[in-house]
């Protein structure tokens, strides 16, 4: 309570009441809107991978004698996830994606950085046109992709062993030691366009300003590129490589296609190729899910691994600061 004079009169007013907070609650609309995403998510992405792991608890028992009765569904336990860990083949399989992973991410993300820098410096009349033609492969569906690419590593027709074949040198793409680059100059040659758009976008939200301060101060291409553009693109080039990750472990069709071609590419070339045979060459879909599951895990791990060492790296540099 306080007073005021006015005109030699005292009247009482009373104190101004503090605004009250109101309690943030999800806005019903906000709801509304998120519901459909929300069921299409739960439908296609969460319940199949709790019917994976379900399965993945699961075997075919059999009785009778020698086995040969009825057969029925039952429990397994961790059973098949200790027998998938046992093939030496599949754990070879893994061995394999992450050394293909280990030279093509690096190498795609690299060309990917280049064409996007060199499109940021292009005038606008030649960057759509240009951009379109990087991006072109990506929109070629993967199986038809690797039958291009297949039928150019294939002795006989390949025009590239004809013309290399004139210098004196016979490769073998579709041989043991190098059917494993073959595939990733397919895959390089697929995502790179993608990625290159990925970089391109966050390219474009670069404030001119920047751009023209460098200018002022003496920059040149290279020095923009590497003091302003590159720290600046940083999100979008973590981006990429967590997408180039995941993709790695989930080699599929380049393989299972060109394994027509290349009698190097087994069943058990890439973990997916193997979950695969399982499932449909081998009716043995309780295996299967079991090695989907660890496929997911390790791909998870490498995952949020190196966005943990991105962020920590990342937290140490603004700390020295």
């Amino acid at each position: 309570m306080t007073t005021t004079t006015t005109g030699g009169k005292r009247t009482a007013t009373r104190p101004a009441s503090a605004p009250t907070r109101r309690r943030a609650r999800p806005d019903r609309k906000a709801w509304t809107f998120l519901a459909p995403f929300l069921a299409v998510y739960v439908f296609a992405m969460i319940l199949p991978i709790c019917y994976a792991l379900y399965q993945s608890l699961l075997t075919v028992k059999r009785s009778g004698p020698l086995g040969l009765g009825e057969p029925s569904v039952g429990f397994a336990g961790l059973d098949n996830y200790a027998l998938a860990l046992q093939q030496t083949a599949f754990l070879e399989g893994f061995g394999r994606v992450l050394l293909f992973g280990a030279v093509q991410v690096p190498v795609m993300l690299l060309l990917a950085l280049t064409l996007a820098l060199l499109l940021d410096q292009v005038p606008d009349r030649w960057a759509s046109l240009m951009r379109a033609a990087y991006f072109l492969p990506y929109g070629i569906p993967g199986v038809i992709a690797t039958l291009l690419w297949g039928f150019l590593y294939v002795p006989g027709i390949s025009p590239i062993n004809d013309l290399l074949g004139h210098v004196g040198v016979q490769p073998d793409f579709l041989g043991y030691d190098n059917v494993l680059w073959s595939l990733a100059n397919i895959v390089v040659w697929e995502f790179a366009g993608y990625n290159m758009l990925v970089i391109v976008a966050q390219l474009k939200s670069i404030p001119q300003e920047l751009y023209e301060a460098a200018r002022i101060d003496g920059a040149g291409p290279w020095q923009t590129a590497l003091r302003i553009k590159i720290p600046l693109i940083r999100p979008a080039l973590v981006l990429t490589c967590v997408f180039s990750i995941i993709g790695t472990l989930q080699l599929f069709a380049e393989p299972l296609v060109l394994k027509k071609l290349a009698p190097a590419v087994t069943t058990d070339f890439t973990p997916n190729l193997s979950a695969y045979f399982d499932a449909f060459a081998n009716a043995n879909v309780y295996l299967a899910a079991a090695k989907s599951v660890l496929l997911a895990v390790v791909a998870m791990v490498l995952s949020f691994g190196f966005l943990s060492l991105v962020g920590r790296g990342r937290g140490r540099k603004g700390g020295d600061r």
